[in-house]
């Protein structure tokens, strides 16, 4: 099956899927995205109705496509004979994990007029604040949308937490934010307000935040993972990459590539570095003849020395794992606790809870991706 010969008219198709169509330069992301689909198009019954709806919708659908491909990246079976939750993970120990996906999004994504210039040049003018507090609305409420579809409220005939497959077992949700055209920009800060109640200011000082308001006037409790009001999700997954530039990564698109990884040395390591003057405290900007820059920050924390490298670099020079920007956040108050040891590499990022402390708990692997923007020229 390809998930990019139209089943739908073309007054119906996605502007994104007409896009990547209609643009020979995008076209190599066209198998890419197919190799992602192995299994879920295989579905029994289910394959032309996930074609139609990533056809017509896009965002879930390739949300979905994501998760599968990072999934078997992981080293998971994936039982595809059950159709709710999305995904029943079984890891190499033997234990099942069951996921839901879902994707926050904007009500006119699905416009051709919502992908032009000026709609761009709109949301950009959104103050900072602002367009934090709109998506942690927007995820707050999908988080909360599958809290009920898992909990049995007596209004459901079939709810999640009854399914046999189900019972018993950790119940993750992964989310993508695809409300705002920039939405890959605010890295991990609105989930961790969401989760943890922490917030991370632009000076890099960090507050504890424990609500908002909308602009009706109404009040959203955050922090939902520092107390048992969503005890029955054990986790969550998360990323602002998952989205079609990773295709375009994937595919070797030719394009200019932004990127942010987190970079953590232990004091010993650092000044062997710094010793061979590959490394230095503080801010400093390198630039390469062929038009390349890498601007690195490093400060002391702790028992380390801590930073990111910022890349301005052409694609080809450029790389990134499949799983890379995947963030696991932890519930410390799951009625059904997820072992760490089930989602386990290198490229993941993990985000706990410390109860007694009340603190964010953050393990970032040096390299870890933080963000990753792509600018295509044609």
């Amino acid at each position: 099956m390809d998930l990019f010969i139209p089943q739908v008219t073309d007054e119906r198709l996605h502007p994104l899927v007409k896009k990547i169509i209609a643009e020979p330069v995008y076209h190599p992301t066209i198998k890419t995205i197919n190799s992602w689909g192995k299994g879920i198009l295989e579905r029994r019954g289910e394959g032309d109705k996930f074609i139609k709806e990533f056809q017509t919708t896009f965002n879930s659908s390739f949300w979905e496509l994501y998760l599968n491909k990072a999934f078997i990246d992981l080293g998971f079976n994936i039982d595809y004979s059950y159709e709710s939750p999305d995904f029943h993970l079984i890891h190499s120990s033997g234990a099942h994990v069951n996921v839901e996906a879902v994707t926050s999004n904007n009500i006119k994504n699905e416009k051709e007029e919502y992908y032009s210039p000026d709609s761009f040049n709109e949301i950009a003018q959104i103050e900072l604040d602002e367009f934090m507090d709109n998506s942690a609305i927007r995820i707050i409420g999908k988080i909360r949308d599958k809290k009920e579809l898992f909990i049995d409220n007596g209004k459901k005939k079939y709810p999640y937490s009854k399914l046999p497959h189900v019972f018993g077992k950790p119940f993750i949700i992964a989310i993508a934010p695809f409300d705002s055209l920039l939405s890959s920009g605010q890295n991990n800060r609105a989930i961790n307000r969401i989760l943890y109640g922490i917030d991370t200011l632009s000076d890099g000082k960090v507050k504890k935040t424990s609500s908002l308001r909308t602009k009706s006037g109404n009040t959203i409790d955050l922090g939902i993972f520092t107390n048992d009001s969503y005890k029955e999700i054990s986790a969550v997954i998360f990323s602002t990459v998952g989205m079609f530039s990773k295709a375009i990564i994937e595919a070797k698109v030719p394009c200019k590539v932004r990127a942010t990884k987190y970079r953590q040395f232990t004091f010993h390591e650092f000044k062997k570095l710094s010793d061979l003057g590959i490394e230095k405290i503080g801010k400093n900007l390198k630039n390469f003849e062929n038009e390349d820059m890498i601007l690195t920050f490093r400060y002391p924390s702790g028992n380390h020395i801590v930073g990111c490298d910022m890349y301005f670099v052409d694609s080809t020079r450029y790389q990134e794992t499949h799983v890379d920007g995947l963030h696991i956040y932890y519930n410390p108050f799951a009625s059904i606790p997820l072992e760490r040891n089930i989602f386990s590499s290198n490229f993941l990022s993990y985000n706990s809870y410390d109860i007694d402390n009340n603190r964010m708990l953050a393990d970032h692997n040096d390299g870890s991706l933080v963000s990753r923007n792509t600018y295509v020229t044609f």
